[in-house]
């Protein structure tokens, strides 16, 4: 075994000891995989750094671009003939998975009573750190500031926000039907957006305000309000919606607030767009804890999970690393995205499991 991390361990396998894995769809995890190959070698900033992308997995790169990407066979070639896999194992237990998606809800222009939320975007005095450690006297958890006239100072929290901390500021690009929505597109990350003509828009991420993120669900289910085995998406929603005070306050316990920016939808069947600047791809794409990995890496995750007839399943499958999120920390940790759309929520809602991972390095290491 090789030590990753003070928590986690690689244990050299082989592909012949991945169950399942010649049964993958290899093209599809390739299409996902070249995607991000090609941003990274042309030099495409992600939206939200991870760490950098070393030599060896650019020169995998470079070999990735005279591969068939519409023949299974040649992925799977391809993939054993460059990279060898690696077990992740936690010190302690298994890795975790969860899962995310793309909301689509209504929106508009204007404000108006139907649309009464504001959705803001990236103000000018955000200074993010990434990697970096705030410069004292910030606190080391905190991952962005405000510039001010006398220095950094933490930037204002969710509670100060809605409270009108940025009104002056003009930052309002958006409007949603209310708070609940806002809330739950900032936990996505991104939302596609109906307009009142019919036409659609996207919200992409443009930054986060740097406290850190806290997991609401947990604060609802520590309170007795819904049962750990009834917490699923919808019925989360539903609760917040149906009692505003209790959401209220619950909602502002998570200090982070994201800001977006305003897109056009462009191709319908692609996904929004993750941290490493590519569009995701529903059930190929993977969360990944950006201090730890680099974007497009391969991981195959092996796990059972529920789907939404109520069934388990086996799912093993290679997938991409090409987003990343706040609450998504260690190396055995994954948020698997589900695509765009109601059914995908409540898909990804169901997701709170244990899982294998397998890493798979570049052999020129």
């Amino acid at each position: 075994m090789e030590l990753l991390s003070a928590s986690a361990y690689l244990e050299r396998t082989s592909f012949r000891d991945l169950e399942s894995w010649h049964a993958d769809d290899h093209a599809a995890a390739f299409a996902c995989f070249l995607e991000t190959a090609e941003a990274a070698l042309s030099n495409l900033t992600p939206l939200r750094p991870a760490q950098p992308i070393f030599d060896g997995l650019l020169e995998v790169f470079r070999a990735a671009q005279t591969i068939d990407q519409t023949n299974s066979e040649a992925a799977r070639l391809y993939f054993e003939t460059f990279f060898e896999p690696f077990h992740v194992k936690p010190r302690e237990g298994q890795g975790f998975l969860t899962g995310y998606y793309e909301p689509e809800i209504r929106g508009s222009l204007s404000q108006s009573r139907e649309f009464p939320t504001p959705v803001l975007k990236r103000p000018d005095d955000l200074v993010s750190f990434h990697h970096q450690t705030p410069p004292p006297p910030l606190a080391p958890d905190l991952s962005a500031a405000r510039q001010t006239s006398n220095g950094l100072v933490p930037y204002f929290d969710r509670a100060a926000i809605e409270d009108g901390a940025l009104t002056e500021k003009k930052l309002e690009i958006l409007y949603l039907p209310d708070p609940i929505e806002l809330f739950f597109a900032q936990v996505q990350g991104s939302a596609r957006v109906r307009l009142p003509d019919g036409s659609s828009m996207r919200l992409t991420y443009a930054g986060r305000n740097g406290h850190p993120y806290t997991t609401i669900g947990k604060v609802v289910v520590a309170e007795g309000h819904i049962a750990l085995a009834d917490l699923t998406l919808e019925r989360f929603k539903a609760w917040l919606k149906s009692n505003p005070d209790h959401a209220r306050r619950i909602m502002r316990l998570n200090k982070s607030y994201i800001f977006f920016e305003l897109s056009p939808c462009g191709n319908a069947e692609a996904g929004p767009i993750g941290a490493a600047s590519v569009p995701l791809r529903a059930h190929r794409s993977i969360a990944i804890d950006r201090s730890m990995w680099c974007y497009g890496l391969p991981f195959f995750i092996r796990a059972q999970l529920p789907e939404t007839d109520g069934k388990i399943k086996d799912f093993e499958r290679l997938m991409i690393a090409q987003d990343t999120g706040s609450a998504i920390l260690g190396p055995a940790r994954a948020d698997l995205f589900f695509g765009s759309g109601d059914e995908a929520g409540r898909q990804a809602g169901l997701i709170r499991h244990k899982g294998d991972f397998f890493v798979l390095l570049p052999r020129v290491l």
